[in-house]
C-alpha cells in the first residue's frame, strides 16, 4: 500500500500499524463490491467496522456514515479512528457523524490506490 501526501511530495506521514489496517480494510471493502467509496472505523475496544457506499433508488448512504452506524448498532461508545477511501472529497456531513462518536478521532482520507489524501484531526 502506498501512503503518501497526496502528491505533495516529501516523506509519507507517520501512520501507525492500526491506522494502516483501517485504511487497508476500507480499500478492500470498496474494491470487493466495486463501490464509489469504502470506509472503516475503529472503536474504543479496537473492534473495526467496514462499509461500502449504498446507492439504491430508495436508500443512499455514504460508506463512512454506514460504518459509523454499524459501530453504534454494535454497541460502540466511542471511535478512535476512521478511514475513507474515495476519489471524491470528504463530505463535511460525514466528518460530523464521525465527530459525534469520536470527537478526537483521526480521520484518514485516502485515494483508491492507497495514497493518503488528507488526515483530519481535531
Amino acid at each position: 500500500m502506498t501512503l503518501g501526501q497526496g502528491g505533495l511530495g516529501g516523506p509519507p506521514p507517520e501512520i501507525s500499524t492500526e491506522d494502516l489496517k483501517i485504511v487497508s480494510l476500507a480499500r478492500s471493502t470498496r474494491a470487493r463490491v466495486a463501490a464509489s467509496e469504502g470506509a472503516a472505523v475503529r472503536d474504543e475496544t479496537g473492534r473495526t467496522y467496514t462499509a461500502a457506499a449504498v446507492a439504491l433508488p430508495s436508500l443512499r448512504l455514504s460508506a463512512l456514515r454506514l460504518a459509523v452506524a454499524m459501530a453504534v448498532s454494535s454497541g460502540a461508545q466511542k471511535l478512535e479512528a476512521a478511514a475513507l477511501v474515495s476519489d471524491a472529497e470528504l463530505d463535511p456531513g460525514d466528518l460530523a457523524v464521525v465527530r459525534e462518536l469520536g470527537p478526537d478521532a483521526t480521520v484518514f482520507h485516502a485515494a483508491p490506490d492507497g495514497t493518503l489524501r488528507a488526515t483530519h484531526t481535531r
